[in-house]
């Protein structure tokens, strides 16, 4: 709602049962445009100005490459993940009322501590750090430099440094991360139980559905091989004074309380696969040079004094 005119171009993209096909047929691979044409039995025109369309709203993006007569435009889908937040009039009357945001974004390489079991690696954005599989390349002092890490089993854990004012009330905090399972080279198809602790308290879990892989990541470095894990989800942890919350989706009753948020000058974030996961995927952890969204391991805290 803050960006009216985005959201417009968004939403007419997704107005027709034609343009979603589209998308849905991208989910798998890259199609030029006679390839859409084709798969939908319509006309090459027709194809053209809906992708435009598509592609205008910046659900895809376009390559134009050599072709044996010309070039062709290849198309790539973008997004996994399309949120529409409509309260911003709501968040806009708190903010003038005094609520405040303390936010701080942690490279993902800065963990203090962790457990971690092949298959495991570390990469920046110049190249690898470590020594692929070697869960004890995680403790080598270069980990500040992380883009993209992965494990099959275990846990990263994270100190942010808490800096708000005496006496101020927490109504709200939030994790929110670029993140997906862990499988060999990658695997679309692959569920992996991600749990998040805030202070130790755990506060749920999310059930990743594959290691994404079949395009490249928005920001990968030209380096990075195309086998390799390319992008993830863009997924939201919230606890505030009633419950917690992934992406807006109730999961567990943990609230604020239960966090002890001011009784502290820090807030400890663990993220994992527990061992008695359902699902025992492993993890991807993407910084803001790596896969699709440009932010590291932000945390927002949201209060009034």
């Amino acid at each position: 709602m803050e960006h009216p005119d985005e959201l417009v171009k968004v939403t007419h993209a997704l107005s027709t049962e034609l343009r979603l096909r589209m998308l849905e047929l991208l989910n798998s691979r890259r199609m030029n445009v006679v390839e859409l044409a084709e798969a939908l039995e319509i006309p090459v025109s027709t194809s053209a100005s809906n992708v435009k369309v598509l592609e205008q709203a910046g659900l895809i993006e376009t390559e134009l490459l050599p072709a044996s007569r010309g070039s062709m435009k290849v198309c790539s889908r973008i997004y996994d993940d399309i949120k529409i937040i409509i309260n911003v009039p709501e968040r806009r009357a708190n903010a003038e009322q005094g609520d405040y945001c303390y936010e701080i974004a942690m490279p993902i390489g800065n963990f203090t501590a962790c457990e971690v079991a092949p298959t495991c690696g570390m990469v920046s954005e110049a190249g690898p750090i470590i020594v692929e599989d070697s869960p004890a390349g995680f403790f080598h002092p270069d980990r500040v430099h992380a883009q993209l890490l992965w494990l099959r089993k275990g846990y990263l854990e994270y100190r942010y440094p808490l800096e708000i004012p005496q006496g101020a009330a927490v109504r709200l905090i939030q994790f929110s991360m670029e993140i997906c399972s862990e499988a060999p080279n990658y695997e679309n198809d692959w569920p992996s139980d991600i749990t998040l602790w805030i202070n130790n308290v755990e506060v749920g879990t999310w059930t990743s559905p594959g290691d994404f892989g079949g395009r490249r990541g928005k920001l990968n470095p030209s380096w990075w091989i195309d086998t390799g894990t390319q992008f993830g989800s863009l997924k939201t942890w919230s606890v505030d004074n009633t419950r917690s919350t992934i992406d807006h989706k109730e999961i567990s009753a943990v609230n604020l309380s239960q966090l002890k948020l001011t009784e502290q000058n820090h807030v400890d974030l663990r993220l994992g696969v527990k061992e008695n996961a359902v699902f025992k995927g492993g993890m991807n952890l993407f910084g803001r040079k790596f896969g699709d969204y440009e932010q590291d391991l932000v945390m927002k805290i949201f209060y009034t004094v």
